[in-house]
């Protein structure tokens, strides 16, 4: 690892060096002033100052101009390529060419967030920036906070509300939910009344190993109660148990299009008054100025945006 002798600079003034660029380029104290928007005393003494600090005149006068020393070109010379570099770092945004960058960007997420967004996401993203990898986490709403602060997540996409001020939260979309069953198991309406809501057996997906969750709530101030017979914390598996057992799962409604399609499941809304939840990417605001996490944050979103295949809405 490089390191710096912070002694060596305690004499060195950043300003003192881009008014020795600008009299090595102007070689005049008068016309430096000008550029610099400063007055000629004020040129005249940041030249001493520089001669006393590299103990050379520096600058000559020969008629109206003055003319560099030997050690002031050679000190250009080094100079020059610093502070163009030192001006890049400062005040030029690195662009950001989907088609030429090369990163791994690592995203946390649930297994419904990826069984819903992914499908869409990675094939436009290989044809729009095919070296950019994402390298998904599993992850829960209740840890993505921490995860990010420490590093261990570049961004997530997550369920999780508003947190801490150096948390960054942007809406992606916002979701109701559905419930799924059967048809060779359950044979139901559509919609669905209450009373079947309650009659049936339910899975359901927590991630703490609760028993009840919103919904049991809602149901309680009706005086209903539902008979939750599994719990996990994988939405993954619900098909196959649905598949094989006459139960009703409620999930987000970014998967309904999918499992019906590929399960032939049956579908409803939920027959209470449940509000949609936020699906919202979530990251540090040390990467604000991460060219590559803010293109994918807008390529996701506009994505979204677009609606034809990404359902959920």
């Amino acid at each position: 690892m490089m390191t710096i002798k912070e002694n060596d600079f305690r004499k060195i003034d950043l300003n003192l060096l881009i008014a020795f660029a600008v009299l090595f380029r102007e070689q005049s104290v008068s016309m430096a002033a000008d550029k610099l928007h400063l007055g000629q005393p004020a040129v005249s003494g940041a030249l001493s100052r520089l001669r006393d600090m590299f103990d050379d005149p520096l600058f000559i006068r020969s008629g109206h101009r003055m003319q560099p020393t030997a050690r002031a070109v050679a000190l250009h010379a080094e100079l020059m390529p610093l502070l163009e570099q030192l001006q890049s770092a400062l005040f030029q945004q690195a662009d950001f060419h989907p088609q030429q960058a090369s990163a791994t960007i690592t995203l946390g997420m649930t297994d419904w967030v990826e069984m819903w967004l992914m499908p869409q996401l990675i094939p436009a993203l290989r044809d729009a920036a095919p070296g950019l990898r994402l390298s998904v986490v599993a992850s829960s709403p209740f840890s993505d906070a921490r995860r990010l602060e420490e590093g261990e997540l570049d961004m997530a996409i997550s369920v999780a509300p508003a947190g801490p001020r150096w948390l960054e939260r942007d809406v992606l979309v916002s979701m109701p939910f559905v419930t799924l069953w059967h048809p060779s198991q359950l044979t139901l309406n559509t919609p669905l009344t209450l009373a079947d809501y309650v009659r049936e057996p339910h899975l359901m997906v927590t991630y703490r190993e609760a028993t009840s969750s919103l919904i049991d709530t809602l149901l309680a101030r009706q005086g209903e109660r539902r008979n939750v017979c599994y719990t996990t914390p994988h939405f993954a598996g619900l098909p196959g148990l649905l598949l094989q057992m006459p139960a009703l799962a409620t999930v987000p409604a970014g998967l309904c299009d999918p499992w019906q399609t590929a399960w032939g499941l049956a579908a409803s809304p939920v027959p209470l008054d449940v509000p949609p939840f936020e699906v919202a990417l979530h990251w540090h605001q040390r990467h604000n100025s991460d060219p590559a996490l803010m293109w994918l944050r807008g390529f996701i979103r506009s994505l979204l945006a677009g609606g034809e295949t990404i359902s959920g809405g």
